[in-house]
């Protein structure tokens, strides 16, 4: 008798990590478009900091620069297939 449990293999979560803090990095530019993508999904929406692992101090500083490069017409508001 085998049960279902063992036949699907689990899975391990890795555990998310500020980069902010891992690379030593202070500022964040709102001019450096491709890092910037990294906190958007596809709909260019900004990712929440419980996926991208960011601390809350460097969550603010995401998003103040995503908004700041999309009034500077650097990144979309809305888009259909932003990656």
């Amino acid at each position: 008798m085998t049960l279902v449990n063992e036949s699907i293999p689990k899975k391990k979560n890795k555990k998310k990590y500020c980069r902010f803090k891992k690379y030593n990095i202070k500022y964040v530019d709102y001019k450096n478009i491709d890092f910037l993508l990294k906190f958007l999904n596809e709909q260019g929406k900004i990712l929440p900091k419980r996926i991208t692992g960011n601390s809350n101090k460097y969550q603010k500083k995401v998003s103040k620069a995503i908004k700041k490069a999309r009034q500077m017409a650097l990144l979309p508001y809305l888009i259909d297939n932003l990656k």
